[in-house]
């Protein structure tokens, strides 16, 4: 029995010249679990907001075709009676998120419907979704992953036949990844939901998702089952969508001649270990790396931030932290949610200041200095960079603090801050406008525009396919040119992997490791007591050879060849 079905969807966004969805003619069986992929701009969030109505009873434009719902015509069916068939967790799901405590928020569009068990939905809801115990608590109590099953269970409590959700896992830590997918799999599972998600992160999808729908520029490429799918290693790279770093090590090796032609490209590390064994004549042991004599420019003494809440004793952030960021250093800043990770780059540029303790500043303490003082020595980009635009042109925005500041050859500056990052072109357009990759290169021209010695990112690569993410990486390199030390706070080890020389790993307001790459993650009580997750290339070699450490597809086949 198919939940969904849509036949020739075609739809144009309004004044737009082309449309984003091209003829979509898809069927969607009742109790799949579907992950949907393709390249930023392709058309996901646009076809999944044509489930639900919105498009195009709230969102307007040209469509053409037929959509289905739970045997609802969403262009005419009412919107409410859809959202009890389709509910839907958005990308920017805190905006979900409208009543003070727990069970109000999760019972509170059945209390809309004026369901009278509207409070035993929201508490059935909030089982379902693994937030019992949290009924009567705050919502800015709730950690992130919280937070988001927090807006899940209020889709939930609606009891739908189908469950979307846009990018569930962007902004979180492995810890509460896992546990988002976990309660995906009990809702399909166990109580029959059908889930759609729109995912970038595949190796969550081989682990998780029966079948993956790809599309391409707005149309339809394909619907596979997920093992086959994620075979096509091909045909997802040209579409920018990154396939299991096991499969496409396992793709490279036979196409080496490395691995028997009949052999199946394995999506799991469990199916890949077996394809592989290590080099003869390779040497495991990992490199010196020289330590670091270079001056602090940054430094926490004896730091301590605690934030007032509502009920219960203060939550304290950090506790006498005493930290140096050199001159020079590339940092990955590392842990869960809610670790203290954003906290720590707010007090570096002044938007917190500590309850006790000092920071500093190339050797000068910032405690009674206005944060818009310190702009030319430090800089933070935030994790949404629509955040970073003000005005009404990328060329705006970027000479905005050149221009209130009278900096000379502030025309100039911003000329070349164009043309460093690749947006000449798009001097004109408005920033919030722009792509997701072009976004965050506009935002990081904003960041150095006052050449401000130290340079915090926040989540850079959020969100982003693997095109996009490429792009950003090669900004990040071309950016040693221009800004000498640089601070990531990152839940995507493959950049911690492929960029830090410094990874500094933060658990319950305390620095518990410090090093480099190998001293991180070739280290089992720090990987384990922190929970962070390895890139999946680093996990294969591990479960092939203890003393492998292997952080990219390049040096696992560098060390490892195909079993005979």
């Amino acid at each position: 029995m198919n939940v969904i079905e849509t036949k020739h969807l075609t739809y144009s966004y309004p004044g737009a010249d082309k449309p984003t969805l091209k003829d979509v003619t898809v069927n969607i069986e009742k109790g799949d679990f579907l992950a949907i992929v393709g390249n930023n701009g392709c058309g996901k969030s646009t076809f999944c907001k044509t489930l639900n109505g919105l498009i195009p009873q709230f969102i307007g434009g040209d469509f053409k075709g037929s959509v289905k719902a739970c045997e609802l015509d969403t262009r005419t069916a009412d919107v409410a009676d859809l959202a009890r068939k389709v509910g839907y967790v958005y990308q920017d799901f805190e905006n979900q998120i409208i009543r003070p405590t727990v069970l109000d928020d999760a019972s509170y569009a059945c209390l809309n419907y004026a369901m009278t068990d509207y409070k035993e939905r929201g508490l059935k809801a909030l089982e379902q979704c693994g937030l019992s115990g949290k009924e009567d608590d705050f919502i800015w109590q709730l950690s992130g992953g919280q937070t988001h099953l927090l807006a899940l269970a209020g889709a939930v409590s609606l009891q739908p036949e189908v469950l979307i959700l846009d990018e569930p896992i962007a902004q979180l830590d492995p810890k509460h990844a896992d546990g988002i997918y976990r309660v995906l799999k009990n809702l399909n599972e166990n109580h029959g939901k059908t889930i759609i998600v729109i995912e970038h992160h595949t190796e969550y999808i081989a682990d998780f998702c029966k079948h993956v729908m790809l599309l391409k520029d707005g149309e339809l490429k394909w619907v596979l089952p997920t093992e086959e799918a994620l075979q096509q290693v091909e045909e997802l790279q040209e579409c920018n969508i990154f396939p299991p770093q096991v499969t496409i090590a396992a793709h490279r090796m036979k196409r080496a001649g490395g691995l028997n032609d009949n052999t199946p490209l394995p999506v799991t590390i469990e199916k890949a270990k077996d394809l592989f064994a290590l080099k003869d004549d390779i040497n495991t042991s990992a490199p010196l790396i020289p330590s670091d004599n270079s001056e602090a420019v940054a430094s926490f003494r004896n730091v301590s931030v605690s934030y007032r809440t509502v009920k219960g004793e203060p939550h304290t952030v950090f506790k006498n932290l005493n930290l140096d960021i050199n001159k020079g250093n590339k940092i990955a800043l590392i842990g869960s949610n809610g670790a203290g990770k954003s906290t720590m780059m707010k007090l570096l540029v002044g938007l917190l200041k500590p309850g006790t303790g000092e920071v500093l500043l190339n050797g000068k303490s910032i405690k009674n200095v206005k944060p818009e003082a310190l702009s030319r020595q430090i800089s933070m980009v935030y994790q949404n960079p629509e955040d970073m635009f003000i005005k009404d042109s990328i060329y705006g925005d970027i000479s905005y603090a050149m221009e209130v500041r009278n900096v000379e050859n502030c025309m100039e500056r911003t000329e070349e801050l164009l043309k460093c990052f690749r947006l000449t072109e798009l001097k004109d357009r408005d920033g919030r406008l722009l792509s997701g990759g072009q976004m965050r290169r506009a935002s990081l021209a904003i960041g150095v525009a006052l050449n401000p010695g130290i340079l915090l990112l926040d989540e850079p690569t959020a969100n982003l396919d693997i095109a996009t993410r490429k792009e950003i990486m090669r900004t990040l390199e071309d950016m040693k040119e221009i800004t000498e030390t640089v601070v990531i706070a990152t839940h995507d080890m493959q950049l911690v992997c492929e960029w830090a020389e410094r990874i500094i790993v933060l658990y319950n307001g305390e620095v518990v490791a410090d090093g480099n790459r190998n001293e991180i993650f070739g280290n089992p009580d720090i990987v384990n007591k922190v929970g962070i997750r390895p890139p999946e290339i680093f996990s294969l070699g591990q479960e092939i050879n203890k003393d492998a450490l292997c952080y990219t597809i390049d040096e696992f086949l560098d060390k490892f060849e195909g079993r005979a």
